[in-house]
């Protein structure tokens, strides 16, 4: 699998800019992605060595509006990276060299 197809998007929300702090990153990944290809997925588009990698699996949620009208969530993947060092990583920006292979 490409990097870019692993990594779908970072997760932007209050408690993970407050993880962010500690050098550990959420994302949402594919959800047939091992530790493994998402510790290399990491290297290859930050360029930082990754130090950890946590995942969890979210399952799916039914909302309904209205009487009839339900609505399925789908099941999704998150990792938690935690990056080496004390260099803040953007995760809003990926390295464009390592974007084009």
């Amino acid at each position: 699998m490409k990097a870019l197809h692993i990594v779908k998007k970072p997760i932007v929300t209050e408690k993970a800019l407050k993880m962010g702090e500690k050098m550990t990153y959420t994302f949402y990944v594919d959800k047939k992605a091992t530790k493994v290809d998402i510790k290399q997925a990491m290297k290859e588009l930050y360029g930082h060595p990754v130090e950890t990698v946590r995942i969890m699996n979210t399952p799916s949620k039914s909302r309904s509006y209205g009487r009839k009208s339900i609505i399925k969530k789908p099941q999704l993947r998150k990792a938690l990276v935690t990056f080496r060092g004390k260099k803040k990583v953007d995760v809003t920006k990926v390295s464009k060299e390592k974007s084009k292979k």
